[in-house]
């Protein structure tokens, strides 16, 4: 999909990106004697080419960082199809913790299991402010099965993805539930409606749909269901060199029923009109590239997903706020050139896999490096176009912690998808706060300089370094994940026992890249930056191109919260804000910095815990919303307990010196 390319001689950055050209899509491939391939392709053996103009994009630059934005400004403007991430605003559960039914139900999902669900998590102090009800929910069957059904019997993993939809309402499970609150009303929406009403921290709720409506499209010849036949998907050459997927080979053995281009509309009018009128916000679209395989006889793999995409953009912008949306199984670089005038959201990486499904037992561990390995680089990328969204995780995991940290700074949405009262409380408690809130940072996260063109997967020796902005701070996450990854031999991710071991690297403020981002912070004239080392719980005073030595065993993680160093301009007292340490993303707390004349320091504060603040001097009183307060100071910290506001408003705080 992309290229970026640096040498040591001293020449620029290059960026190499694959375009569309007509009908037709490019990519890069890996040739013969390490050259690399670029492959031009429609998708359809009726659409044919044999010359190309403009299939392939070079820009050149000093920053990385810059040079991908920059590049994509310009493809905006040549193509003309897609929005970038700054042009749109993403869906609102992006600040709120949300649940999705997946890891808790799998298909077997109901009313009784998600409202349980829901009320462990309040009743534990994190209630969500999204609630996701994925596969399970939808009216499907097999060919060969009467309808009345519905894939009662269809619940073991990989069963449903030969299935089709039979109607766009709710299968038997959600259509039979009943209100205690009133008996006149029946099915998702009042299910919807009451669970709302019960638990008010649910703001959204959203459902789980396949972009054909399901994993095998539609069943023909539906009363009441759009036009639609099976066609057989064809496997490119390049998707051959891909992995092994359970998914294609159970799709593309019985085949996919699909709606033709031309009234993609009904599909999504038809189930979109019946989701908004019980409730729904909003819809998570998946298995979006499963459409380069159907594409032969609808005039390729452009064409095809022109009409879809089309047609969906529609309907969100008609039902669902317009963003009401997020994509996942959408990495193709058509979808990302061609669906994305609406989608702000979406998944960056591969679903986040328990254990491994190939039965490696020690891939509950190695491939949780591989997923934040595959998140942080691709975010470099698709992050233009869409906010990246890590994926959800569960809270019992052996690597739980490993996740959450990387989700908390992550700057995209954070959700899990726990079992019903089977939650790290004390965990989950670092990531939400108690109105279901999160302290998600200003921009989404990338990886450091250093390790772009590094491989934290397979060399025993690189750290994942990622950096990102809160409003205040800055906040570089370490992780080690060496230990496995793709293999292209065996087409799979496989374990790389040899590279597992402890790696140490080098952290610096010029780590963070504080000129980018959604809200750049100024540094100039900054003379040195308090480094907050949360695990570790140590203050660290560096200048810009200081550094400290942090060592980490595998699938272990630090985050170091950077803060600028202010001067107070009478009594010459250095001052950097923290923020709250029990959090993971402690500097996101800090939503306003104020020093007036007279020494004095207003900091505003979302959430509760210890907030910790550095400061040369011990201050003379410290406030919250105008009452003293008891503090402590301590290695140069001055730290003092911040209560849940009775509102869900800032806490400010007062620093007298």
């Amino acid at each position: 999909m992309m290229i970026l390319d640096k040498n040591d001689s001293g020449r620029p950055y290059v960026l190499l990106l694959p375009l569309i050209e007509g009908p037709f899509r490019a990519s890069l491939q890996p040739g013969a004697d390490d050259y690399v391939d670029i492959c031009v392709e429609s998708g359809s053996t009726k659409v044919c080419e044999s010359s190309f103009r403009s299939c392939l994009y070079m820009h050149v630059g000093d920053d990385p960082y810059s040079l991908v934005k920059e590049a994509m400004k310009v493809i905006g403007v040549h193509l003309g199809t897609f929005k970038l991430l700054e042009e749109k605003t993403p869906p609102g559960i992006v600040d709120k913790f949300g649940w999705c039914t997946w890891g808790a139900f799998y298909l077997n999902v109901h009313p009784k299991g998600v409202w349980e669900g829901v009320k462990g998590l309040v009743e534990g102090g994190c209630p969500p402010g999204m609630v996701l009800i994925d596969d399970g929910w939808q009216s499907i069957c097999h060919d060969d099965e009467p309808i009345t059904e519905e894939g009662m019997n269809r619940t073991a993993a990989g069963e449903q993805m030969p299935c089709r939809l039979i109607k766009f309402e709710e299968n038997y499970k959600f259509r039979d539930y009943g209100s205690p609150k009133r008996a006149s009303k029946k099915g998702m929406g009042a299910f919807i409606k009451d669970l709302k009403e019960e638990f008010e921290s649910v703001e959204d709720v959203y459902v789980w749909h396949a972009l054909c409506g399901y994993w095998g499209g539609i069943r023909p010849n539906m009363q009441g269901m759009p036009e639609a036949r099976v066609v057989t998907p064809r496997l490119s050459q390049g998707l051959r060199m891909t992995m092994e997927d359970l998914a294609v080979d159970k799709i593309v053995k019985s085949g996919v029923g699909l709606v033709p281009p031309n009234l993609a509309h009904q599909l999504y009018e038809g189930l979109h009109s019946h989701l908004q009128s019980v409730g729904v916000d909003g819809v998570k679209v998946d298995v979006i590239h499963l459409l380069e395989m159907l594409s032969e006889e609808f005039g390729g793999r452009v064409e095809l997903p022109k009409a879809y995409y089309k047609a969906l953009t529609a309907s969100v912008r008609k039902h669902f706020k317009g963003n009401g949306v997020f994509a996942s199984m959408e990495h193709c670089n058509d979808f990302m050139f061609l669906g994305t005038e609406a989608i702000a959201l979406g998944r960056v990486g591969d679903d986040f896999w328990c254990t491994d499904p190939s039965g490696d037992p020690k891939g509950t561990y190695w491939l949780q490096g591989c997923h934040m390995v595959n998140c942080a680089y691709n975010s470099l990328w698709m992050g233009n176009f869409i906010l990246p969204d890590w994926d959800m995780f569960q809270t019992t995991h052996p690597c739980a912690e490993f996740h959450a940290a990387s989700r908390a700074i992550s700057g995209g949405p954070v959700y899990v998808s726990d079992s019903v009262g089977n939650h790290n409380f004390k965990l989950l408690k670092r990531l939400v706060l108690p109105d279901g809130s999160i302290l998600r940072c200003q921009s989404y996260a990338l990886p450091t300089r250093d390790c772009l063109f590094e491989d934290p997967l397979h060399d025993g020796k690189t750290m994942l370094k990622i950096w990102n902005l809160n409003k205040y701070t800055g906040v570089l996450g370490l992780f080690n994940c060496q230990g496995g990854g793709w293999c292209p031999v065996s087409r799979r991710n496989k374990s790389a026992d040899q590279f597992s071991r402890s790696v140490t690297c080098l952290a610096s403020p010029k780590d963070i890249e504080w000129i980018h981002g959604k809200n750049p912070i100024s540094i100039e004239g900054v003379r040195a930056f308090a480094i907050y080392i949360l695990q570790e719980k140590k203050l660290k005073l560096l200048k810009s191109l200081e550094s400290i030595e942090i060592s980490l065993e595998p699938y272990n993680y630090e985050l170091l919260i950077v803060s600028p160093v202010t001067m107070l301009p009478r009594r010459l007292v250095q001052f950097a804000p923290i923020g709250l340490v029990n959090m993971l993303n402690s500097g996101g707390a800090i939503q306003s910095l104020a020093v007036d004349d007279k020494n004095l320091v207003r900091v505003g504060v979302k959430g509760r815990g210890e907030m910790r603040v550095f400061a040369t001097e011990k201050p003379m009183a410290c406030k919250i919303d105008g009452v003293d307060v008891e503090f402590s100071y301590d290695d140069q910290m001055v730290i003092i307990q911040v209560p849940w506001p009775k509102s869900s408003r800032l806490s400010v705080i007062e620093y007298s010196f």
